[in-house]
């Protein structure tokens, strides 16, 4: 476990890197070559080793990978001006750097949608921001990610530490409230014990399209450390009264995020798609079923999930545990719903 303390009191979970030899031996041929996918979620940055659309690009290695959603890891902020707006910078940075790759390709719409970020916090006043987000991305922008994860022990990943109690906030719900008028989606990023955050502010705005990310963030630290069973028994009633949103929307994946306590990347040898399979399916199986095809979607996570196998082995593990899905559910699970959540089109 990558766990060091820096600030006494609080734990710090390190991000895994694993070795450029360690990546290069995780590869398979790709399964069910011609599954269409929209890749659901993926960043780009200097952080996790570093990713650029190049390297996206070339991790593909036979997977139909149509189109991608980016999504915000405050990357490339603004250094000047207000600072409500320094977020904006992002987003322009997406589309600099996407634009050439996708004039000169057209296997793939790298970032064809953006999830950025607004500080709800500001209110009415975010209205300024997300207006400005929405010019930046020039017909991609499609929602916005605040995270709300926080564990009052331990503290991970490049994001600013939210404040406790984030998503109930009444200041970042009249934030939230804007999101509608002006056609916005919301990613919810949080650690499993705060789930009911996420019910609760589904429920209270019923008309904002809610994306759960890394399927509630179930972890495998701190408390939860060596303990899958206490886990679960807190993940599972939460996320069955989730389902009962229809709002909600899952993110299948992300599971290489360290808070989930697998260490891969640590072994000599990377896993297998199946064996991916086998230590993920009492996560994955339980959110497809409860939720249903139609409201759920793969997402890489990439290049964070790099600590668990390289792309097209992940890609692989979600094709062999959709195995036995009819042919409309693996439709709207590698493509259909990112499709429709982030309103992407797709060619016939």
């Amino acid at each position: 476990m990558s766990e060091t303390t820096s600030t006494p009191g609080l734990m710090q979970i390190a991000h895994r890197q694993p070795t450029g030899t360690w990546l290069q031996a995780s590869r398979e041929e790709a399964l069910d070559p011609d599954r269409r996918i929209i890749d659901a979620h993926h960043h780009f940055s200097e952080h996790w080793g570093g990713y650029m659309p190049p390297d996206l690009l070339e991790d593909f290695r036979g997977h139909r990978v149509e189109a991608t959603v980016y999504v915000q890891c405050a990357w490339k902020y603004r250094t000047g001006g207000p600072e409500a707006l320094k977020p904006v910078g992002e987003t322009t940075a997406v589309i600099e750097v996407t634009e050439d790759i996708n004039r000169r390709q057209s296997r793939t719409q790298v970032a064809a949608a953006i999830v950025g970020y607004a500080d709800l916090r500001l209110g009415a006043a975010v209205d300024e921001v997300l207006s400005a987000q929405v010019e930046a991305g020039q017909g991609r922008f499609r929602g916005v990610r605040n995270s709300g994860a926080f564990h009052d022990s331990f503290k991970h990943g490049v994001l600013a530490r939210p404040m406790k109690g984030l998503y109930g906030d009444a200041a970042f719900r009249a934030g939230y409230a804007r999101l509608a008028r002006h056609g916005l989606s919301f990613d919810a990023w949080i650690y499993h014990p705060q789930l009911n955050e996420v019910i609760d502010l589904a429920r209270a705005h019923p008309e904002v399209p809610l994306v759960l990310d890394h399927i509630g963030g179930v972890l495998g630290v701190a408390e939860y450390r060596d303990r899958p069973d206490l886990a679960s028994r807190e993940w599972l009633p939460a996320m069955k009264e989730l389902a009962k949103c229809p709002n909600v929307f899952m993110k299948l994946g992300g599971l290489g995020t360290a808070v989930f306590g697998y260490d891969f990347a640590d072994r000599p040898q990377p896993p297998s798609s199946q064996q991916l399979v086998d230590a993920w399916r009492p996560w994955l199986e339980p959110a497809i079923e409860l939720f249903g095809a139609q409201r759920c979607m793969f997402e890489s996570n990439f290049p964070v999930d790099r600590s668990a196998a390289g792309y097209g082995v992940v890609w692989n593990a979600f094709k062999r545990l959709a195995a036995g899905a009819s042919e409309a559910e693996k439709q709207w699970l590698f493509a259909g719903t990112a499709s429709h959540v982030y309103r992407i089109p797709m060619a016939a």
